[in-house]
């Protein structure tokens, strides 16, 4: 009876939790978005610098997750399947985004390819610009999110072992061909569970990309920046109708997240 009752208790303290910190925000969001009718919001998300927000975050989405996919793949194979000399110290490195915070990433890139960074005269030189530009978005939104897939294949690999690995070497089997073959049918779900965690870390991103993109309209704002300046700017309704696109977007990719943790759960059965 006993364990029913703080089955019972526990149960509801969890919802409550779910309730207030996740539900009632996200209902916060798409009421105020919709106060003012659907005109309203159709303006705002239609609103040229919105969309040039969207087509930037979706950009920089996109290139940060095949460059982490295809990083976060081969630093797991060599992780987990080779022995070498700094294996520690790589794994280590790996880590780094996740202890120190997005906004000193974002000032690091700044004294590293800045005005006042010891790349600066090369970039000038070449006519690049990575500071207050697309590249520097991009490259800030990788070093945030590069440990996601990594992260999630590099235990799977290691459960699993070599030996598959090995035996199709002893038989001939290329490089490329075990991979294929052999490793990415075993990896496949937790590789695609990566993927979508490196995708909703990328489309949310704001501190690291928010030091380094020197918030020109239009031109390097995502859509998380978009969002403060239209909240700074009292344009309460058009913020919270830009943070819909978010919203919704976030919780089309918790439906995939849920679906492929399925899946996982049923091939393990």
């Amino acid at each position: 009876m006993k364990e029913k009752i703080v089955k019972v208790i526990l149960i509801l303290l969890g919802g409550a939790f779910l309730i207030i910190m996740l539900v009632l925000p996200l209902a916060t969001v798409l009421v105020y978005a919709l106060r003012q009718g659907f005109e309203t919001f159709s303006k705002a998300i239609t609103d040229e610098y919105a969309v040039k927000a969207l087509h930037l975050t979706l950009l920089a989405t996109g290139i940060t997750v095949i460059v982490n996919t295809i990083f976060g793949v081969f630093a797991a194979w060599t992780i987990a399947k080779f022995r070498f000399r700094g294996k520690q110290a790589l794994t280590t490195l790996i880590d780094i985004p996740f202890s120190i915070s997005p906004i000193i990433a974002g000032l690091v890139f700044i004294l590293v390819f800045g005005r006042i960074g010891w790349a600066y005269p090369l970039l000038e030189a070449w006519d690049i610009k990575i500071v207050f530009a697309v590249p520097g978005i991009v490259l800030a939104t990788i070093f945030v999110t590069f440990p996601f897939v990594s992260r999630e294949l590099i235990p799977l690999m290691q459960a699993q072992g070599s030996d598959e690995e090995e035996a199709a070497a002893l038989m001939g089997a290329g490089g490329f061909r075990i991979f294929f073959k052999v490793t990415l049918p075993h990896i496949k779900w937790g590789l695609l569970y990566g993927v979508i965690l490196c995708t909703a870390r990328s489309l949310g991103e704001f501190g690291a990309v928010s030091v380094v993109s020197g918030h020109l309209r239009g031109k390097t704002n995502t859509l998380p920046l978009h969002v403060e300046i239209l909240f700074n700017e009292f344009k309460l309704t058009a913020a919270f109708s830009v943070s819909s696109i978010l919203v919704l977007i976030a919780v089309i990719i918790l439906i995939l997240r849920n679906i492929v943790e399925y899946r996982v759960k049923r091939e393990e059965r």
